[in-house]
């Protein structure tokens, strides 16, 4: 059978899976399968037999039976299901439930085997704070609730112009963000350039050309020297390069932005960029694995150019890394708070630093910085993968097909309005 998460061998799998978005129960109608399976409600549900389970809305069932009618599969598509609102995973025969266990129950047996693995490869808190989520019934999900208009193009009036300021592409060795990055600050209305890092250290490319550059995300020297800090060396002892960095840092018509691997590069360059002494390095995940998912952050009040009149929004964005918990020199953090943009939350809006929602282990759930000017800026999440609704894996309108620009766009749309 083929579904939402790939390819399982039973029905019942893939109708029960516990990582579905939909946290309602089931009811599951295995004798809707045809005729010669009535008394072989077992066979059916551990059928090997090749096929794909489609969830759809009620309104559009017709629609869809009509396409599979239209590709001659009429015969073999069936109604086998339906959520309910009761919690509950139920099985039914002739009308009746030969099962019916409380979704928790079920998925908390469904997930035992993993748990009792994860807490003994990865830091056993995490896997029960992981393992404990399924308790919460009253999880609202993912959700997107802003503060702006995201549809709202506050880059259009200068686009109009015809100037397209010149944007620094930064990568290195191992660096895999910069296609997306450059797409994104493109459609807001920059001329994103492709610069690699030899190109400055050899001088065939200055940053008094741009008006801004990113650090893109990726494994720079495979992190083998520390995550972004063999990039951030190939920096501060280069002479030539540090001082182009410096010269860039000191302008005051200049901005920058660190992605995650270019996050952690940009943090190890503080004591060259005005402001960001305070800055946290960022160390190996509490969890002690890569994280890779799709979570929930708030946008805080700061000065930070990129998240101008935002503050206050959740929405869900992507991380992937295996070093961003933030780690600072000083025992009181305190003192930076008015320069953080962003912190990881709960699906019930409250910031957090419980794992998986917080997915590296971050005190106060900080996961961006900026400095007191608002000009330069890290952050460990990627809103160069989700800047449109379409590379969302979940978002309300990406079945719609209602918008084109996700949330995100208007961090860039910002960089592109500072710069007027």
């Amino acid at each position: 059978f083929a579904g939402h998460t790939g390819i399982t061998v039973n029905l019942d799998q893939l109708c029960f899976d516990p990582q579905y978005s939909d946290l309602d129960g089931s009811e599951l109608r295995p004798e809707q399968l045809g005729g010669r399976f009535l008394e072989r409600m077992l066979a059916v549900l551990f059928n090997e037999e090749l096929g794909a389970v489609i969830q759809v809305a009620a309104a559009q069932r017709q629609e869809v039976m009509q396409v599979l009618t239209d590709a001659g599969l009429r015969d073999a598509s069936f109604v086998i299901g339906q959520l309910n609102r009761s919690d509950e995973i139920r099985l039914m025969r002739n009308n009746k439930a030969v099962l019916a266990e409380k979704r928790v129950d079920v998925q908390r047996a469904w997930s035992e085997t993993t748990y009792q693995m994860q807490k003994l490869r990865d830091n056993p808190v995490c896997a029960q704070q992981e393992f404990d989520r399924i308790l919460d019934i009253a999880d609202p999900g993912l959700q997107v609730a802003l503060r702006y208009d995201a549809s709202d193009d506050i880059a259009a009036p200068f686009i109009q112009t015809g100037v397209r300021p010149r944007m620094a592409i930064l990568r290195e060795q191992g660096v895999n963000g910069h296609v997306e990055m450059a797409a994104a600050f493109d459609r807001a209305g920059f001329a994103a350039i492709d610069v690699h890092m030899s190109d400055i250290i050899v001088g065939r490319v200055s940053l008094r050309d741009f008006k801004g550059f990113v650090a893109c995300g990726g494994f720079s020297y495979g992190d083998v020297l520390g995550a972004g800090e063999g990039w951030a060396k190939s920096i501060l002892f280069n002479p030539r390069a540090r001082d182009e960095f410096e010269a860039f840092f000191q302008r005051g018509d200049t901005f920058a932005l660190g992605v995650c691997n270019g996050c952690q590069m940009m943090s190890n360059l503080h004591e060259i960029i005005p402001g960001a002494a305070a800055w946290p390095l960022f160390k190996r995940n509490l969890s002690e694995q890569f994280e890779a998912r799709f979570v929930m952050v708030e946008v805080q009040p700061s000065p930070s150019l990129f998240f101008d009149g935002m503050a206050g929004s959740r929405m869900p964005v992507t991380v992937a890394h295996g070093e961003g918990r933030v780690e600072f020199s000083s025992a009181q953090p305190e003192h930076v708070a008015a320069l953080v943009t962003l912190r990881f939350v709960d699906n019930h809006g409250q910031v957090t630093e419980r794992y998986p929602f917080n997915p590296n282990g971050s005190l106060h759930g900080m996961t961006g910085l900026t400095t007191p000017d608002g000009r330069f800026n890290v952050l460990m999440p990627h809103p160069e993968r989700v800047f449109r609704v379409t590379q969302h894996s979940w978002h309300p309108d990406v079945r719609s097909g209602k918008a084109e620009d996700g949330p995100w766009m208007r961090l860039f749309r910002n960089a592109r309005k500072w710069v007027g």
